[in-house]
């Protein structure tokens, strides 16, 4: 289910890969975390923040695809 909320790990493993890939600072992440719907939609709610660009939105969605496959198989 594309909409289910991620886990703990990869959450964690996410919000590292934001920091460190995208340099996003903690206090921005510290808002995009308060959003109601920041367990399935992160990051969505980042770019629509103006937090990271439509293309930095790109390589998170493709680094999720390819972390998401390689933990579920």
């Amino acid at each position: 289910d594309e909409d289910a909320p991620m886990t703990a790990t990869n959450e964690s493993r996410l919000i590292q890969f934001l920091k460190d890939e995208l340099n996003i600072a903690s206090q921005e992440m510290a808002i995009a975390l308060k959003h109601p719907s920041h367990k399935t939609n992160l990051p969505t709610i980042l770019w629509q923040y103006g937090i990271i660009t439509s293309s930095q939105l790109d390589q998170v969605f493709n680094w999720l695809e390819n972390n998401a496959v390689a933990e579920l198989g």
